[in-house]
């Protein structure tokens, strides 16, 4: 009887080792450490907001490298910087960056009027585009669509913080 005791126990420890190892095992880690890509992307001045494009080419982020909050975009394939031409000005901040699918259109925030507004940015075109000229109060996190046809973004115009969208063909 004792015998046949043990190969129970035994069973079961082995049974629970085997468990145990194969979770152990396991090819998945619990942590993962980060990545800080090379080439430029990281300057010693704050760098935040970053908004990858669908295809995983550009990474667009704001920061204050300039000495003014400014956005920056990063070619990710080609590990530097491209230059946004007409998209930031030295008399006003532009921050909280959000790229379309291709990495083509910008969707941002920018104090240019004195008070904070949404902006989209057109790369083929140099040119940016006001969303909220008729809108009273502050703007904050705007999205935009994969497609680039609407932009979503927090407002306070009621006096509370609710989700507004713009669409049109920007």
């Amino acid at each position: 009887m004792k015998e046949k005791n043990f190969f129970v126990w035994l069973g079961r420890f082995l049974a629970s080792f085997g468990l145990l190892s194969g979770i152990s095992g396991c090819n998945s880690p619990l942590l993962i450490t980060p990545q800080v890509p090379a080439g430029g992307l990281n300057s010693f001045a704050p760098d935040q907001f970053p908004s990858y494009s669908a295809d995983g080419r550009y990474l667009a982020f704001a920061s204050d490298r300039s000495g003014r909050r400014s956005i920056y975009l990063f070619d990710l394939q080609e590990k530097r910087l491209v230059n946004l031409p007409n998209l930031n000005r030295g008399d006003s901040s532009q921050d909280q960056p959000s790229l379309n699918a291709d990495g083509r259109l910008i969707a941002y925030i920018s104090s240019e009027r004195g008070k904070s507004d949404v902006m989209v940015y057109d790369r083929s075109r140099s040119r940016a585009t006001l969303l909220t000229a008729n809108l009273r109060g502050s703007v904050r996190n705007p999205t935009i669509s994969g497609d680039g046809r609407q932009i979503a973004f927090e407002t306070n115009q009621d006096g509370q913080w609710n989700i507004a969208i713009v669409n049109g063909q920007f």
